[in-house]
């Protein structure tokens, strides 16, 4: 793939809100140790802490949680609570990266009008407002950290890396921000989706980073009392719906996550259809069953995976296990969307 601006992956992804505890006993439950501060005092970074050797294929999960009074991330988190006002971008060359990417159209984003953000690197205007950083791949802005002298550890989940960010957009945008991310950056659409559930839809275009190491998923609701449609309500804006945390063993990620963090329920017949049209899965059945994980693939691979509910506003996480297969689950859509749809009608939103 054609990389235009010599991109290198995902950097980190901030979080504000405004109960920063609340964000970070979220974090520390998916595995996320606090480890360093900013010098000034106003952000902490979390990573996890592996047990092992690293993964040299992934690039490091890295959250900074922002809690600077008057801070672009302040700011953005009172107009949208629990959110994700920034993601970082790391790039060969920043500085050239940035340069190119407004002469293709991207906004410059001005800290004197916009507020202080949390690192001295440039940024473009992204989704709903959102700021997407250019950063070192060396992650040289990680030198305005500190080290904790007394780190909050916990034991780490067993996640190498954030597989993908699924976006949710307003009713007929989705073609302009697949085509921002395409026009700037290099990413190439790899999927298309047209998602009907027993009450509600959403169209979907799945997009490849130029580097190759994650995807960023874009939906559309169909209707107005979809998942989207609540989402961008919550929100008051578009924005990430949910992070894909990558796992080499999922069963084993969630049984160290042990149950602190709820998933969504599945058809009490789902696993019947799922093990015949994926019957290659080599992790026990049962297990799988018992954990309530979702199976899809085909005749060269297949992928676990699992859907927490909401976490932080009315964002989620996903755990996915990859197994020489790079769809989405596509095969789970049904599944997937009918549970969401049982937990919208618990909640009062459909009925």
């Amino acid at each position: 793939m054609e990389n235009p601006l010599g991109m290198r992956g995902l950097a980190f992804v901030q979080l504000a809100g405004p109960r920063p505890d609340d964000l970070h006993r979220t974090l520390q439950s998916l595995g996320f140790s606090r480890t360093h501060r900013h010098r000034a005092g106003s952000i902490d970074a979390y990573q996890p802490v592996s047990r092992g050797v690293p993964d040299p294929g992934s690039r490091p999960i890295r959250f900074y949680l922002d809690h600077d009074e008057g801070s672009f991330a302040d700011r953005f988190q009172r107009e949208h609570g629990p959110s994700i006002p920034a993601l970082g971008l790391a790039f060969e060359d920043p500085g050239a990266a940035f340069s190119e990417a407004v002469r293709r159209g991207a906004v410059a984003f001005d800290p004197r009008t916009g507020g202080r953000t949390c690192f001295d690197a440039p940024a473009v205007v992204g989704l709903g407002g959102s700021l997407l950083f250019f950063v070192d791949d060396a992650a040289s802005y990680e030198r305005e950290l500190v080290t904790l002298d007394r780190p909050d550890l916990v034991p780490d989940r067993g996640f190498v890396a954030v597989d993908h960010l699924t976006n949710n957009v307003h009713q007929g945008t989705l073609g302009m921000w697949s085509d921002f991310y395409r026009r700037i950056f290099g990413f190439t659409e790899v999927r298309s989706f047209d998602i009907e559930g027993s009450k509600t839809g959403l169209y979907s275009y799945a997009l490849r980073s130029p580097c190759g190491t994650f995807c960023i998923p874009i939906n559309e609701d169909k209707g107005t009392t979809g998942q989207i449609a609540e989402y961008l309500r919550e929100y008051r804006g578009p924005g990430v719906q949910h992070l894909a945390l990558l796992t080499r063993d999922i069963l084993g990620s969630l049984d160290a996550l042990g149950g602190t963090v709820e998933t969504l329920d599945m058809d009490s017949d789902y696993y019947e259809e799922a093990f015949r049209r994926v019957p290659r899965v080599r992790e026990d059945r049962q297990r799988i069953r018992d954990h309530q994980v979702l199976v899809d693939g085909d005749a060269d691979g297949y992928l676990l995976q699992i859907f927490t509910k909401n976490l932080i506003g009315p964002i989620f996480f996903e755990i996915i296990q990859r197994e020489n297969h790079l769809s989405f689950g596509e095969g789970n859509f049904s599944a997937l969307f009918r549970s969401i749809e049982r937990d919208q009608e618990r909640r009062g939103v459909l009925v």
